[in-house]
C-alpha cells in the first residue's frame, strides 16, 4: 500500500481509514500486535489503554535523533519496537500502530518547530534550531482527536532539565513551552497537517530542503550518545 502524502480532510465517519494498517503503520504485524495488547491488559477503556500506550512509547522507546531510518522498511513501526531508539516521528509511527491495533484510530501530524534545547552536534549537523518536519500523533479518544507527543523519554528529561511531557488523554499534549528552569524549550512555527500514513517521500525532500548534506552528517554521528550529549550541552 502506498504511503499518504498528502494531508487527510474531510469526514470520516467510522475511521476506517485512520484504523487500517498502512506501508509504515503496520498495525498488524505480529510483534505490534502482541506488544499493543500486552500494554492494554487490565486498563479497561480508550483513554486509560491510550495513557498506556503513550507512557510505554514515550520512555521504552528511547529518542535517538541520530538514527533517522531513510528507507520505508526502517521506518516502520514493527522496526522501530524492534531497534528499541527513534526520533520524533518514528516514535509517534509506533504510538499510532499500537494504538490501532488496539482499536484507537489514530493518525500522524506534522509541524516546524524551533529546538532551543539540543545537542551542540546536532545543531551543527543540521546548521539551525528549527526542526522541519516534527511528527506527533493524533488519538481518537472519547469523541474527540487529542494529539500526543512520545518523543523524549523520561531519563533523557531529567538529565537535560526538560518537563517530561505527559499525557491524560483529555487534551493535547504537545512541547513544554519552557523547560524546567524557566528557558524557552520549543515554539511550533508551521503546522501540515494529519495523515493517515508516513508521508515518506514528501517529508525527506523538506529534510534534504531544509538541511542539505544532513543526512551524510548524520551518518557519521550513527554511534554517537544524543542523551549523553544533550545533558552535556
Amino acid at each position: 500500500m502506498a504511503s499518504t502524502t498528502t494531508p487527510t480532510q474531510g469526514a470520516d465517519p467510522d475511521h476506517s481509514l485512520y484504523l487500517a494498517p498502512t506501508a509504515v503503520i503496520d498495525s498488524t504485524h505480529p510483534e505490534i500486535v502482541r506488544h499493543s495488547q500486552q500494554l492494554i491488559a487490565g486498563h479497561t477503556g480508550q483513554r486509560q489503554q491510550a495513557i498506556a500506550l503513550y507512557y510505554s512509547v514515550r520512555d521504552a522507546i528511547r529518542y535517538d535523533p541520530y538514527r533517522i531510518g531513510t528507507t520505508l522498511e526502517s521506518s516502520r513501526a514493527s522496526a522501530i519496537l524492534a531497534s528499541g531508539h527513534g526520533y520524533c516521528v518514528s516514535k509517534a509511527v509506533l504510538l499510532a500502530a499500537l494504538a490501532r491495533a488496539a482499536d484507537i484510530p489514530a493518525r500522524l501530524g506534522f509541524a516546524d518547530v524551533r529546538n532551543h534545547l539540543t545537542s551542540e552536534r546536532l545543531r551543527q549537523a543540521m546548521g539551525t534550531d528549527l526542526f522541519a518536519w516534527h511528527g506527533y500523533t493524533e488519538l481518537f479518544i472519547e469523541g474527540q482527536w487529542v494529539k500526543a507527543t512520545p518523543a523524549f523519554n523520561l531519563s533523557l528529561c531529567e538529565k537535560t532539565g526538560v518537563k517530561p511531557l505527559e499525557f491524560d488523554g483529555l487534551s493535547d499534549s504537545v512541547f513544554h513551552e519552557f523547560d524546567q528552569s524557566g528557558q524557552r524549550h520549543m515554539e511550533y512555527v508551521t503546522e501540515h497537517g494529519h495523515f493517515a500514513d508516513l508521508p515518506f517521500e514528501r517529508m525527506f525532500q523538506e529534510y534534504q530542503r531544509h538541511y542539505p548534506g544532513m543526512m551524510a552528517a548524520l551518518a557519521q554521528l550513527g554511534e554517537a550518545d544524543f542523551e549523553s550529549e544533550a545533558q552535556a550541552g
